[in-house]
C-alpha cells in the first residue's frame, strides 16, 4: 500500500536490489536500506518502519541479537527473516526471537510477495485497532464529560424538587454552570424593573463586595444586550472585555433566563485568565441550566403565593364562628377550622389527611356524603344539643366545602312558632267547623238567588282552604313531635298502586299520562302506611298541580343495596336554581309556582318530615322548562335469619 515502508536489513547487493526493485517498489512500498545489522537496529528506531526484512547471517549484529535489541526497546515490527536453502531449524529459532515470517534463498517474486502481504495485513490490522483504540478512548473521554454534565443537570434538577429555599438551588445553579463548562467565574443577574439594571443574585469565584456592588444597566452592558435580544450571546478570541469598570473578561458567555415570554434576568460565565473560548455546547449546557433556574424562581414565586394566600385563608378561618370543613374528591379531610374541631371534638393537628369517617362520627353530618355528591343542606344535632345548619357546595378541583352555623336558637324560636301555629290551628277548628255548619244551613232556610249561591260557594271553598291548611300544620306538628312513631312491615309497591289510582281523575282532567314502573320486587320496608301513602300523594299530586295539561308524570320504584329509591319525574315548569335549596322549608313557595296556584307551601316539608322520620333522605333535581325530578330513598327492611 503506497506510504507504507519497509526496511531491508542485507549484505548481499543483489538480494537487496531483487526485493526493492522487483517485489516493494511495483507494489508501492517505500523502500529502506541496510547493509549490516547495526546500521539496521539504528534505521529501525529512527525510522520506524512499518516491516523489516532481515537477512539471518548478518555483519556486526546477528538477526537473533538484532531482534533482541528491539524488543528490548519496546519496538513492536513485523520481521520477515531471509535464510539460505536448508536452514530451516535457524529459520524456527528465530520464529521463536519474535519474527512473524521467514523466507528462503532464491527469492521468488510470488512468495516474496504472499509473506509481504500477509505481515502488512497484521500491520494494518494493529493500526487500524490502535485507531479504534483511540477512537474508543476520545469517544469514553466524551462520554464520561456528558454523564458528568447529565449528572450535574440531574443533581440540579433534583435541588429544585428538594429545595424550597430559592438562594440555595440558584447558588448550585451557578455552581454547576462553572463546573461543567470549565468556567473561572459565573454568576446569576436579576432584572429590577424598576431601576432598568440587572444585579446579582448568585455568583461563584466572585468577591462578594464586587458582586453586591455589580449593577449593569440594560441599555448599555453585554448582559443588557442579551435582556433586550433575548438571545443568547458568546465573545471570545477577542482580546479583554470590559463588563464594567475594572471587570475585565478575555471570554464570556450569557444566556436568558425566560419566564412565560418575559425575559427576567441572565445566567452567565467568564474566564478572566483563560483565554479558551466557549463553545455551541456550553452555551446549550448553560440554557438547560438558565431553564432549571427560571422553575426555581417561578416555584419559589408561587410557594410564596400561596403561603400568603393560605395564611390570609388561614386568618379567616380561624376568626369565623361557623365551622368549616373540607374535604377532598376521596373524602380525607384537607382543610377545618378551629370551630369545627370544637363542634365534633377532634384533635385539629391529628385530622388533616384522614377519612372523614375516621375523624367525624356524627351520622347526621355524614349522611350529606353519601352519592350522589351534589350541593346539600341539612341540619346536624351535636351532642351537646346545639344544632347547625350545614351547606354542601362542590367546588371543581377540590372537592366539597361544608359550612355550618349554629341555629339553635332559631330552632328554639321555630319550636315556640310550632306550639303556637297548633295551639291557634286547634282553636280555629272549632269556629270554622260552625262557619261551615251555618253555611248548609242558609239552604234550607229558603231560597237563595244565584248571587248569594255564589257568595255561599266561595265561603264554603275558603273554609275548606283554610280547614286543609290547619290539617297539614297539625299533621306537621304531629310528624316533628315523633306521635306517629307506630310502624309495621309495609309492601310499597301496593301502596304506590293505590295512590297512582286514586290520582287517575286528576290527570284524566288535564289530559296527562300517569305511569308507575317498578322494575324489580321491592323488599318491604318498615314504616307508618298513613304517612308514607301521604308523602307520595303530595309527592304525586305536586307534579300534576305543576305539569300543564298534555304532560307526563312518572312514578318509578326500584330496589338498590339495601335500599328502596323512588322517583316522581314530571315534565311541568320546573323549579329555578335558587329556590331548590329552600323548597322543603315551610311555607316556601317558589314564586313560579305560586303564580295562580293555590297551596299551603307545607306539602314538601311534610314529605321531608316523613322521609326522615322512616330514616330516608329526599332531593329535587330539576331545570326550568324541562320538568322536576324528587327522589326518595328509603332504608328496606332486613331480612330476618334464622339459625337452624
Amino acid at each position: 500500500m503506497a506510504g507504507e515502508r519497509v526496511l531491508i536489513i542485507d549484505d548481499n547487493r543483489s538480494a537487496r536490489d531483487f526485493l526493492a526493485d522487483q517485489v516493494l517498489r511495483p507494489a508501492g512500498y517505500e523502500v529502506l536500506i541496510a547493509r549490516d545489522g547495526a546500521d539496521g537496529l539504528h534505521q529501525a528506531v529512527r525510522e520506524s518502519p512499518d516491516l523489516i526484512i532481515l537477512d539471518m547471517h548478518m555483519p556486526r549484529l546477528t538477526s537473533a541479537e538484532l531482534l533482541n535489541m528491539l524488543s528490548q526497546q519496546g519496538r513492536d515490527v513485523p520481521v520477515i527473516l531471509v535464510t539460505e536453502y536448508g536452514s530451516e531449524a535457524q529459520a524456527v529459532h528465530a520464529l521463536r526471537l519474535g519474527a512473524r515470517d521467514y523466507l528462503t534463498k532464491p527469492f521468488v517474486v510470488e512468495d516474496v510477495a504472499a509473506a509481504v502481504e500477509r505481515a502488512m495485513r497484521e500491520v494494518r490490522l494493529r493500526r487500524e485497532r490502535t485507531q479504534l483504540t483511540r477512537r474508543l478512548m476520545t469517544t469514553n473521554q466524551q462520554l464520561e464529560r456528558r454523564l458528568q454534565e447529565l449528572s450535574t443537570l440531574i443533581s440540579v434538577g433534583q435541588s429544585i424538587i428538594a429545595q424550597l429555599d430559592l438562594q440555595t438551588v440558584l447558588n448550585r445553579v451557578v455552581e454547576a454552570a462553572v463546573r461543567i463548562t470549565g468556567a473561572e467565574e459565573g454568576l446569576l443577574l436579576l432584572l429590577d424593573e424598576d431601576s432598568g439594571e440587572l444585579y446579582v443574585r448568585a455568583a461563584q469565584n466572585i468577591d462578594d463586595t464586587m458582586a453586591r456592588a455589580l449593577r449593569l444597566r440594560v441599555q448599555d452592558s453585554l448582559a443588557g444586550q442579551v435582556i433586550r435580544s433575548g438571545k443568547p450571546m458568546a465573545i471570545g478570541d477577542a482580546g479583554l472585555q470590559k463588563i464594567k469598570t475594572a471587570y475585565l473578561v478575555r471570554a464570556v458567555v450569557y444566556v436568558p433566563l425566560k419566564a412565560r415570554e418575559r425575559i427576567i434576568g441572565v445566567l452567565g460565565v467568564d474566564n478572566q485568565r483563560s483565554e479558551r473560548a466557549f463553545s455551541q455546547h456550553d452555551i446549550e449546557l448553560l440554557s438547560g441550566l438558565a431553564d432549571y433556574a427560571v422553575i426555581a424562581i417561578e416555584n419559589a414565586r408561587l410557594y410564596s403565593a400561596t403561603e400568603a394566600a393560605k395564611g390570609r385563608l388561614e386568618a379567616i378561618l380561624r376568626s369565623t364562628e361557623d365551622a368549616v370543613i373540607v374535604v377532598d374528591e376521596t373524602g380525607r379531610l384537607v382543610l377545618h377550622n378551629t370551630a369545627a374541631a370544637r363542634a365534633f371534638e377532634f384533635k385539629e393537628e391529628e385530622a388533616t389527611g384522614k377519612a372523614l369517617e375516621e375523624v367525624i362520627h356524627n351520622e347526621a353530618l355524614l349522611m350529606l356524603f353519601t352519592p350522589p355528591m351534589q350541593a346539600r343542606r341539612g341540619e346536624v344535632v351535636l351532642g351537646d344539643g346545639h344544632v347547625l345548619n350545614a351547606h354542601v357546595t362542590p367546588v371543581a378541583g377540590v372537592g366539597y366545602v361544608v359550612v355550618m352555623q349554629d341555629i339553635t336558637h332559631l330552632k328554639a324560636l321555630d319550636r315556640l312558632k310550632s306550639d303556637f301555629v297548633t295551639s291557634v290551628s286547634h282553636d280555629l277548628r272549632s269556629p270554622l267547623t260552625a262557619i261551615l255548619g251555618y253555611v248548609d244551613l242558609l239552604a234550607r232556610s229558603g231560597p237563595l238567588n244565584e248571587t248569594q249561591q255564589l257568595y255561599v260557594e266561595q265561603i264554603h271553598h275558603s273554609v275548606k282552604t283554610i280547614t286543609s291548611l290547619i290539617n297539614d300544620v297539625l299533621d306537621l306538628s304531629r310528624i316533628e313531635a315523633g306521635l306517629d312513631q307506630a310502624k309495621v312491615p309495609v309492601e310499597l309497591e301496593a301502596l304506590l298502586h293505590e295512590v297512582v289510582e286514586g290520582s287517575r281523575s286528576q290527570t284524566e282532567v288535564k289530559g296527562q299520562q300517569l305511569t308507575l314502573t317498578v322494575t324489580q320486587p321491592l323488599p318491604p320496608l318498615l314504616g307508618n302506611p298513613a304517612r308514607l301513602r301521604q308523602a307520595v300523594a303530595n309527592l304525586v299530586d305536586n307534579a300534576i298541580k305543576y305539569t300543564p295539561e298534555g304532560g307526563e308524570i312518572q312514578v318509578e320504584a326500584s330496589p338498590r343495596e339495601g335500599q328502596i329509591v323512588l322517583r316522581v319525574r314530571d315534565s311541568g315548569i320546573g323549579i329555578p336554581l335558587a329556590d331548590q335549596p329552600y323548597i322543603f322549608d315551610r311555607f316556601y313557595r317558589a314564586a313560579a309556582a305560586s303564580s295562580g296556584r293555590t297551596g299551603s307551601g307545607l306539602g314538601l316539608s311534610i314529605v321531608k318530615s316523613i322521609v326522615e322520620n322512616h330514616g330516608g333522605r329526599v332531593w329535587v333535581e330539576s331545570e326550568p322548562g324541562r320538568g322536576s325530578t324528587f327522589t326518595v330513598v328509603l332504608p328496606a327492611l332486613a331480612p330476618v335469619t334464622t339459625s337452624q
